[in-house]
């Protein structure tokens, strides 16, 4: 193998073009902020979305740079493999649509980083679209649905106070229930209620307010048509 070669597959002198690059990095933190919007507006995931989404931006300009970088070099390449290898990523993915909105970030810097723009703006736009759609989708079906039970489970055993301020920001924010069942152990504390919601955002609101005032607390919605109030 001669010297040009050699230099070829290690990637030895490669310059990147600064305006791409700049370009690349403008559309990656676009598409990656517009992904939040949507994560925020029309996820179903229980968990703080303004807290998880938070680094979206970052994390896609993250990939982009990385991408950059390695894409014309074997050696960086195996490297960045040998480095991603000795790191351990520990975020609490509670719900896998958290993952598939972190896919679609990863997906966008990849996008970017390679160069192609056009058909990376393309297939976000696309996402987008049915995202949006599946959203619709899932109002309709909670409307139509019937009533839903609520659980909230706190990991300390809670006074009468604290359960009767639950169960004013389950009311605020969620007009039809009706309490079913209240257990209490030294470790945790269990409040079990049948309620109907509107759609997605009312019971996004109400889990987020709990969670925010409550941190150590789980909610968990469940669907069951045969209950009533």
């Amino acid at each position: 193998m001669n010297k040009t070669a050699l230099d070829l597959l290690i990637g030895a002198n490669i310059e990147i073009d600064f305006q791409n690059f700049v370009i690349n990095l403008l559309v990656v933190g676009i598409l990656s902020y517009l992904i939040k919007l949507l994560y925020i507006k029309f996820s179903t995931t229980l968990s703080n979305r303004e807290e998880f989404s938070k680094n979206f931006v970052i994390l896609g300009i993250t990939t982009c740079i990385v991408i950059t970088v390695v894409k014309n070099s074997l050696a960086l390449s195996l490297g960045l493999v040998g480095a991603l290898s000795i790191v351990r990523f520990r975020a609490a993915i509670k719900e896998p649509e958290e993952l598939v909105y972190l896919f679609l970030i990863i997906a966008t810097g990849l996008g970017a980083g390679a160069g192609q723009i056009k058909i990376t703006v393309y297939g976000i736009l696309f996402s987008a679209l049915i995202i949006f759609f599946n959203s619709l989708i899932r109002t309709k079906e909670i409307t139509k649905s019937g009533v839903l039970n609520l659980g909230i489970i706190t990991k300390k055993r809670m006074n009468e106070s604290d359960t009767n301020k639950i169960l004013e920001i389950v009311q605020k924010n969620i007009k039809e229930l009706k309490f079913m069942s209240l257990s209490s152990t030294d470790e945790n504390t269990t409040i079990n209620l049948n309620v109907k919601a509107k759609d997605t955002k009312q019971l996004a609101r109400l889990t987020n307010q709990i969670n925010k005032n409550y941190p150590n607390t789980k909610v968990i919605i469940s669907q069951n048509d045969d209950l009533s109030i």
